[in-house]
Parts: C-alpha cells; sequence; structure tokens
C-alpha cells in the first residue's frame, strides 16, 4: 500500500510514500516510549531550548515549508506563511512557559507537607487534519513535547509531505530519535494503534464522524483524549453593529483557507434592519477575492484540498437551493482545472436545508435574518456544534453578556473573527468536542495531575 499525494490546483503527483503495517506502527510507538522514559526526566531549560531550536528552524526554512503546504492542499502562499510563522510562535510560548505552568502547587491541607504535581503520561498519538497541516500538528505537539511526552503524528493522507517535513525539524533540531515520529498509516491503522500500551493519550483534530470513532476505541482501551471537531460559526450581526466593518471581518472569515476551517464563520445571522445594508457590504467584499494559483501572491482563495471535498460542497449547495435557499453569488462549479469553488452567498436560509444544519467545508455563507437578539440566540445555538460564535455590536456590554451567557460555544468573540492564540484555551462543546488545545490549560491536558500528601 502506498500513501500520495497530489497537487490540488494542477492534480499532478507530488509524491508517493509507502504505507506503515500496523505491526511496523507498533514497533516505531514502542521505540518511541523507550526514548520517552529518558527525555520525561530531562530539565525542563533542556527541553525548552530544543524547542526554540525548532522554531527557530521553521522560521529559517518557512519559504520551503509554506510552498510544500501551497503544494499539498491549496492554501494561498501568503496564507500558509503566517501558518509557519505562528507554529514558531507556539514553540516559543511553550519553551517560555512550560516550565511556569507545569510548577508543583503547594495546597494547604492537615498534612505536614502536600501539593500538586504534573508529570508527563507518556507517548500521545495525536490525529491531525489537512486544513492546516503544521498548525494542527505543532499545537498539538510543542506543548505535549515540553510537558516530557513522545509524540506519534498521524497525519492526513493527503498532506504526507508535511508530516515528514514535521518529524525532519524535530530531528535536525537536536531532539532524540524516535520521540517524534510521523507514521504514515492508513484511519484504520491509527485506531487500532489506540490499543497499544504504549499510547497514553490520544488528540483528534477532525469531523465529528472521526472523533466518535476515535473518542469509542480510546474510551474501551481507558486512554485520555482531546478532540477538536466540526462547527458551524455563528456571526451574528445586531442593529447597532458597524456594518462596513463587521461585512469585510466576516467575508475575510469566510474564505481564509478557501472556508476549510473548522472555525470559519459559516452562518450569518442578521436583525432584519441591518439585513440590506451588511448583504450589499458583505457580497461585494465576497466578490474581490482572486481565485487563482495558490503560489501567486496575488491570489487570495485557493483551491480546495480535494476535489471529492468540492462536490461534497457543492451537493449540499445544490440541495439547499432546491429547498428554497436563493443564490446571491457563486453557487457552481467552474471550469478548468483545480478543485477551485467560488465564493458563495445563500440567502433565504433555513432549518432543514443543509446550509443551516450542516458545516458548509469551504467558501459558502449561509445568510439568516431574523427580527431581533433574542431570535439571533435562539438560531445561533441551534445546531449540533459549538466551537465558536462572535457577535458584531457596538454596545460593547450587551455584546460581552450575550457571549458569556447565551451564546453556547467554546470561543466567543465580540467584533473580532474567531481564531486560535496560543496564550488562549481551545476547543468546543457539544459535538465540537472536548479538552482544551493552546495555553496553560492545553499543555495540562496529556500530564499525571499527581497528588502528593506528606506527614513528617
Amino acid at each position: 500500500m502506498s500513501i500520495t499525494s497530489l497537487n490540488p490546483f494542477t492534480g499532478e503527483l507530488i509524491s508517493t510514500y509507502a504505507e506503515l503495517s500496523l505491526k511496523e506502527a507498533q514497533g516505531v510507538v514502542q521505540k518511541s516510549h523507550e526514548v520517552f522514559q529518558t527525555w520525561r526526566k530531562v530539565s525542563f531549560d533542556e527541553r525548552a531550548s530544543l524547542l526554540k531550536e525548532v522554531g527557530k528552524r521553521l522560521l529559517s526554512q518557512k519559504q520551503h515549508l509554506a510552498r510544500l503546504i501551497t503544494q499539498e492542499m491549496g492554501k494561498p502562499l501568503l496564507q500558509a506563511l503566517a501558518e509557519i510563522e505562528k507554529c514558531a510562535l507556539a514553540c516559543s510560548y511553550f519553551a517560555e512557559n512550560g516550565e511556569l505552568f507545569l510548577k508543583p502547587e503547594p495546597i494547604k491541607t492537615d498534612a505536614d507537607k502536600s501539593y500538586i504535581a504534573y508529570e508527563p503520561l507518556g507517548v500521545i498519538l495525536a490525529i491531525m487534519p489537512w486544513n492546516f497541516p503544521f498548525w494542527q500538528a505543532f499545537r498539538a505537539a510543542a506543548p505535549a513535547i515540553m510537558a516530557g511526552n513522545g509524540v506519534v503524528l498521524k497525519h492526513a493522507s493527503n498532506v504526507p509531505g508535511c508530516a515528514v517535513a514535521i518529524e525532519d525539524i524535530f530531528l535536525k533540531s537536536g531532539f532524540p530519535k524516535d520521540l517524534f515520529k510521523t507514521l504514515l498509516i492508513s484511519s484504520q491503522t491509527a485506531l487500532s494503534l489506540i490499543e497499544s500500551p504504549y499510547i497514553r493519550g490520544v488528540t483528534l483534530t477532525g469531523s465529528t464522524s472521526a472523533g466518535q470513532s476515535v473518542a469509542s476505541k480510546a474510551g474501551q482501551w481507558i486512554k485520555k483524549c482531546v478532540l477538536e471537531l466540526g462547527g458551524s460559526d455563528a456571526y451574528i450581526i445586531l442593529e447597532d453593529a458597524s456594518i462596513e466593518k463587521a461585512a469585510k471581518i466576516c467575508a475575510t472569515s469566510r474564505l481564509l483557507n478557501a472556508g476549510q476551517s473548522c472555525i470559519a464563520a459559516k452562518r450569518f445571522i442578521i436583525v432584519e434592519s441591518q439585513q440590506d445594508h451588511f448583504t450589499n457590504f458583505f457580497t461585494q467584499h465576497m466578490e474581490s477575492a482572486v481565485m487563482g494559483d495558490p503560489l501567486d501572491a496575488k491570489t487570495t482563495l485557493g483551491p480546495l484540498a480535494r476535489l471529492d471535498l468540492r462536490e461534497k460542497l457543492h451537493e449540499q449547495v445544490s440541495l439547499s437551493l432546491e429547498r428554497g435557499a436563493k443564490c446571491l453569488l457563486g453557487g457552481y462549479i467552474p471550469k478548468g482545472p483545480g478543485a477551485f469553488y467560488p465564493p458563495t452567498i445563500l440567502s433565504g436560509v433555513k432549518k432543514g436545508m443543509p446550509a443551516y444544519d450542516e458545516e458548509l467545508f469551504g467558501p459558502v455563507a449561509s445568510l439568516i435574518t431574523v427580527k431581533d437578539k433574542e431570535e439571533a440566540i435562539q438560531i445561533a445555538n441551534d445546531t449540533p456544534y459549538g466551537l465558536g460564535a462572535a457577535i458584531f455590536t457596538q454596545n460593547y456590554d450587551l455584546g460581552e453578556k450575550l457571549a458569556l451567557h447565551d451564546l453556547i460555544a467554546g470561543n466567543c468573540f465580540i467584533n473580532d473573527m474567531v481564531k486560535s492564540d496560543v496564550r488562549l484555551p481551545f476547543g468546543g462543546v457539544k459535538e465540537s468536542g472536548f479538552g482544551r488545545e493552546l495555553s496553560h490549560m492545553g499543555i495540562k491536558e496529556f500530564v499525571n495531575i499527581k497528588t502528593i500528601f506528606i506527614n513528617k
């Protein structure tokens, strides 16, 4: 068996890699476990020094690495460069703060001495998606390794070159051989690998169905897991919103990475008094996207990562139109090579349409008109997902109140697009998953939170 990498812009074969068998993958994991036994005792200072070296190497090679991202999954080059820079920032952040985050915490009890200690768990299996092929891997690996764990990466099958490059960066930065390993394996092999006694935790970013499979297997074998799954983020436009600013931010969020992001804006819920005003400016920004060669610096909208993803997206759009939605922009498969899908706006979106009920993983915006903020909140929460949400208003106290007490999501933003920040915890509720990545909370997901109780 083999894993192939195809350029979604040209359709050309980039490379082919041999796929590991389950037995071979188990052997790799065992070696990683053996290295972990030494790594877990390495000082924070040494871990930090090596992790900072990874960040430096990422920056020194960012042109090459960004080009690799673009070639394998179609992300415009400038966005790919920003992704590499964000990975370097994560390395620096956890290198500088890891020891502080995991510092023993004294607790006053009836003991002479009692405290909470944080110790690494072991080898963590990271099952990562293709849409941010470096960032997703590094936001999982950097804190896990800084905490003293080993990491084995099962990356998406369409970005094997990125996966191999990530392992090479860790190795050349001075990390022990086999501490971080890329496993070129199938999804089924990855599920079976969870059974290994040398795997002590699993982190997955992917679809809800993938999360169900991984959580089920992890639960069966009593393994800790963190899941960051799908999203259908609602962006609420209230009566007093700064409409021109809101429209620009909303379009940026919907088109970033060709809309292929769990936290991309997907459902735009507009109070009816602002419907026409918002739609006008929003359409202008969506129309201004430059679709083309993702290696061209002028391109702002690259192809989708695969042709089958485009087919699924178009089916969702077509079915929504059949059920009464109106197409204001786009909504067709363009002629010519590449897995392109144009910026698309659907209005009159209602419950029972894929554009309302499902996650649309591409540059398609669903416009929903409501009477007031109460109906806006009800519709925003009327989804199985709960990853992100945003509110646009000039009444900042109201916006904060709605975000804090009314919106059901793991990440709520006011007058800005939902995004991950290495300093803040990131994750969702409901079918968007559980657990948190990033910040001091993320590094504590894969440690043994140990109570120490001493009487003299």
